[in-house]
């Protein structure tokens, strides 16, 4: 006949395993046991249009009454000057992000090249200032702007009658 053995160890101290766990969920780059940090949306639109209008290619940013209506307004005495969340919306969780863009492209850029680079750098410019996960990166191309828009407007003549 055998015996049970019985063991001389303890168990594990479940609570101090649950606690550690717990800490280690609860605390990240935005929670810590010292408080937490939220991003309002508005900075990280602010920070998205930035990072977009840095990539060569990009003219501006916005649909065609979003563009207007922001020109009516630089023009207004006193106003704080070109919106650079213009043309981006953004859905902001407590570690998550998701951007959308509007955008003008120059003439003769490649679409697809433009939008990768604008996706990485502005999940780059994003992540690093806000620490929080960019999910994705939607761009919209709203327009193409032709070179013969700025000399049409400029009081160039005409070549054909």
């Amino acid at each position: 006949m055998t015996q049970p053995v019985k063991s001389s160890a303890k168990p594990p101290d479940t609570n101090a395993l649950s606690s550690n766990d717990e800490r280690a969920r609860i605390e990240g780059p935005l929670t810590t046991r010292d408080g937490k940090i939220t991003v309002a949306q508005g900075v990280v639109q602010k920070i998205a249009g930035m990072a977009c209008r840095e990539i060569s290619g990009v003219h501006a940013m916005g649909g065609g009454a979003t563009r207007a209506f922001g020109a009516i307004r630089e023009r207004i005495p006193g106003s704080s000057g070109p919106n650079v969340a213009q043309g981006v919306g953004v859905e902001v969780g407590e570690t998550q992000a998701a951007i959308d863009l509007d955008i003008v492209v120059e003439y003769g850029v490649s679409i697809a090249d433009l939008g990768q680079s604008i996706q990485r750098n502005v999940k780059q410019a994003v992540e690093r200032m806000t620490a929080l996960e960019v999910v994705e990166v939607n761009i919209s191309v709203a327009d193409v702007h032709l070179p013969t828009d700025e000399a049409d407007s400029s009081g160039q003549e005409s070549r054909v009658s």
